[in-house]
């Protein structure tokens, strides 16, 4: 086999032994954001989601999905997906927007960024939950600044690309449940 049809094998066979490792892994952390979400969409509440670099197309995604609906119909969801923009950081976004009860989702992959510790302050200080999905690099950083009912889902793996595949993963996984526990059970078809 040529070098470059292994190196390429090799990529998806580290995709899904990261995704095989993951679902025991992250299945908790996945059902508490579930959960978070849930509390916060059946009390009337919105989602925020915000995300720098690639983490905002997968914050515009995970809102698309929450909004436009996953695998099944159902009536959309109030999520808003923020923009990074240098004149109109995410804190002052969540400041605007957010409200006692609403939930913020943070999709970070590295070291936390500035926009993103203070868009995480400004949640708590509305008294709105904060999700955060990041990388292994990360995780000890975001335990010490999320409280008792904010959630942290963490993917421990070191690449970045493989790290971004297990995000989507987890926010279909969100939406599933989602789905589940608003809609019940799918008949089979």
């Amino acid at each position: 086999m040529p070098m470059l049809e292994q190196r390429i094998q090799q990529q998806f066979f580290e995709s899904a032994d990261l995704q095989y490792q993951g679902a025991e892994a992250l299945a908790r952390q996945v059902a508490d954001a579930t959960q978070a979400l849930l509390t916060t969409i059946t009390a009337g509440g919105k989602v925020l989601v915000c995300g720098a670099g690639w983490g905002a197309a997968l914050a515009q995604h995970l809102q698309a999905l929450l909004v436009g609906g996953f695998e099944r119909q159902r009536p959309p969801l109030a999520a808003l997906a923020l923009r990074a923009e240098a004149e109109l950081p995410f804190a002052v976004q969540v400041q605007a927007l957010a409200q006692p009860g609403d939930a913020l989702v943070l999709v970070a992959c590295g070291k936390p960024q500035v926009a993103t510790l203070a868009a995480a302050q400004a949640a708590r200080d509305k008294d709105a939950t904060v999700v955060v999905l990041c990388d292994g690099t990360a995780t000890a950083e975001w335990q010490e600044r999320l409280s008792d009912t904010d959630v942290l889902v963490s993917v421990q793996h070191e690449r970045a690309a493989r790290v971004f595949e297990a995000h989507v993963l987890v926010m279909h996984c969100l939406c599933d449940a989602l789905d589940l526990q608003l809609l019940g059970e799918q008949d089979p078809e």
